[in-house]
């Protein structure tokens, strides 16, 4: 084994500030297509997402007249398996970092 250099070490008297940054949160992004209708898209977020009716129509409307819709925000990673979930569903789907 090597020797570490103490220098780069914290002593175990100081205090280490462990706190990390919040991350910038990322979102999953619907696109609208000319194939699903509208009554899929609104299915498919009741099913997968858990949103209400009311909910998932506000969202597919924003799809169909906006061209997107944001339809989750988080950790990179959970945005990333919502975007997989989207096209196993036959959706357009992207992620993308949430505005700061």
């Amino acid at each position: 084994m090597g020797l570490m250099n103490s220098a780069t070490l914290p002593r175990a008297d100081e205090d280490v500030d462990t706190r990390r940054a919040p991350e910038t949160p990322w979102q999953t992004v619907v696109w609208n297509d000319p194939v699903n209708l509208m009554s899929y898209v609104t299915h498919v977020f009741r099913t997968y997402f858990g949103f209400s009716a009311q909910r998932a129509e506000s969202l597919m409307l924003a799809v169909h007249h906006e061209g997107h819709a944001v339809v989750a925000e988080g950790a990179r990673e959970q945005m990333e398996l919502h975007v997989h979930a989207m096209h196993d569903y036959g959706l357009s789907a992207t992620v993308r970092k949430a505005p700061e």
